[in-house]
């Protein structure tokens, strides 16, 4: 077998490049067996230095099923590898897996793949192929108990992989096309709005306080009395909160009116939001 051919069935079984193939050979003296192993090596390292840089581009995938549904994102560093025909691929199956283990990113990881090959060693093997940091970034998988999911993709790439997405689950005696164009709507409006949690009570502790903190910084330096800066305060904090839960937001179909205003005309429905998951790439 030429040096040639010894290059070409490398890169087949490797998808190394064709330069990486040739040193890989000559380091090896011709075994085909240990070039293998050299450029998985190599692989691994040109991985790892990769994965000091920053990955805010990629894809938001989501899978539904009878029981469940599922959403993850996959992160690369530019829009042109999110356009990859060898990245999408691999989203796409990772979606299914995804699905399949509830969104656990140490069984994803040790999941195998249509090739035979562990989720973890695609990813390093698609690093080094393609020349960019890739992660596996959040996930969430939202059950049906006794409730319906409903999703929304903005940006789509192709069917299920898009730059943003969203799943809502609600509860409801009455799953009629009514229910069905509102989970929509609902799940749009998340999209759009990005709330922080459904009720305020239901808001991180932690981001209220920071967000108590940008306020008391902000009037610091105002002049006014300690009276009036705890009065303004209050009343910023409580629109912040306002703002960011989902039940008190302006219906984005209707500016007018709130989410529990909606809520409140589906009379007879016993209507609920349980719970809902957003993912926008870069964010």
């Amino acid at each position: 077998m030429t040096n040639l051919e010894k290059v070409k069935k490398l890169r087949i079984a490797t998808g190394a490049g064709f330069k990486d193939c040739n040193s890989a050979l000559k380091e090896s003296k011709g075994d085909i067996e240990k070039s293998i192993e050299i450029l998985r090596v190599k692989g691994i390292s040109k991985a790892s230095k990769k994965m000091l840089r920053i990955a805010k581009e990629g894809l938001v995938a989501i899978y539904n099923d009878e029981n469940k549904s599922s959403i993850i994102e996959v992160n690369c560093e530019t829009d042109f590898v999110a356009k990859n025909k060898e990245f999408i691929n691999f989203v796409k199956e990772i979606n299914i897996i995804n699905n399949k283990i509830s969104s656990s990113l140490e069984d994803l990881n040790e999941s195998v793949m249509t090739n035979g090959k562990k989720v973890k060693e695609n990813l390093v093997n698609l690093i080094s192929k393609i020349g960019e940091k890739i992660t596996i970034g959040r996930s969430k998988t939202i059950y049906k108990n006794n409730s319906y999911n409903y999703f929304y993709l903005h940006t789509i790439v192709e069917e299920n992989l898009a730059k943003l997405g969203v799943i809502v689950s609600i509860s409801t005696s009455k799953n009629d096309e009514k229910i069905k164009s509102f989970g929509k709507q609902l799940s749009m409006h998340i999209a759009a709005l990005n709330p922080l949690a459904i009720t305020s009570d239901e808001i991180e502790i932690n981001l209220i306080k920071k967000e108590q903190e940008l306020i008391n910084e902000e009037l610091k330096s105002s002049g006014k009395s300690a009276d009036i800066i705890d009065k303004i305060s209050k009343g910023k904090l409580m629109k912040f909160k306002e703002e960011n839960s989902l039940i008190s937001q302006s219906w984005v179909m209707d500016p007018k009116k709130k989410i529990q205003d909606i809520l409140g005309e589906f009379d007879g429905y016993n209507l609920k939001i349980l719970n809902f998951y957003r993912i926008k790439i870069g964010e």
